[in-house]
This record gives structure tokens, sequence and C-alpha cells, in this order.
């Protein structure tokens, strides 16, 4: 497959594809007689699996060595595969959801008091944004 088709099939655009082999997430193809890219169809799911690992939080580092440690199976060690690098994003993301739970009480608590001006609440003792002494 050519780069236009691989980056269509799998949703990316063609500077992501070639983002993505100066990454080394995917192989260099070989390259035609006319010098043209030829990739195997291989590429198109290693793409959708690198856009859908980014989705689920994945850095592309993290994706790297989740693709690396796929292709070399026999190098597993504790800790290097999919569960266990899933469950360390999990306990990332539920912290994430803790923290944006904590601010999104906060400015309902805000909109409630109706505070309008950030100056002015922060001089109000009953105002619930967490407003740490001024002038420190």
């Amino acid at each position: 497959m050519r780069s236009g088709e691989v980056a269509a099939a799998a949703g990316v655009n063609l500077q992501t594809l070639r983002y993505y082999e100066r990454r080394g997430l995917l192989d260099e193809p070989v390259r035609s007689l006319g010098g043209h890219r030829v990739y195997p169809e291989t590429a198109v799911t290693t793409l959708r699996v690198i856009k859908a690992a980014q989705r689920l939080g994945f850095t592309l580092t993290e994706v790297s060595e989740l693709l690396d440690t796929a292709r070399h199976r026999h190098a597993l060690g504790e800790g290097a595969g999919l569960q266990a690098r899933a469950r360390e994003k999990l306990t990332d993301v539920e912290a994430k959801i803790a923290d944006l739970t904590v601010i999104a009480e906060t400015l309902r608590a805000g909109i409630a008091a109706g505070c309008d001006d950030l100056q002015t609440c922060a001089g109000d003792p009953n105002c619930p944004l967490p407003f740490t002494e001024l002038g420190q």
C-alpha cells in the first residue's frame, strides 16, 4: 500500500504517518523502483493501535514501549506488558477524575455563591473558592 492509502485507511494524515516512522512506532517501509514508500497492510492496524492507545491516554513513548514489547514477546519482563501498563494508566485516570471532581464541585459552589469577581471573592471569608492568603 502507498502512503496515501495507508493514511486514509487508518484515518491519519501523511505528516502523522511520517512522524510515527521517525519516532520508530511504524517500521520504515520498503521503496518501490520509483522511490515510493510501500507499506504492508499491517501498517494500517499498527496505526489504528497507536491512535486507540493515544485515546486511552498513553503517550507516544508509552505506545512505543508497548509496541516494542509486542514485537519482542520473548523479552517480556515484570511490568512490561499491556496489563501492567493499563493498570498504571487506570490509576492515573482515576486520580485525574478525582481531581476534576473536586474542581467541578468547587466551581459549582463558586457559581452558587455568586462569585463574580476574583478580587472581591478572594477577600470574602465565605467564598468557597480555594484562595490562599494574598501577598505570599
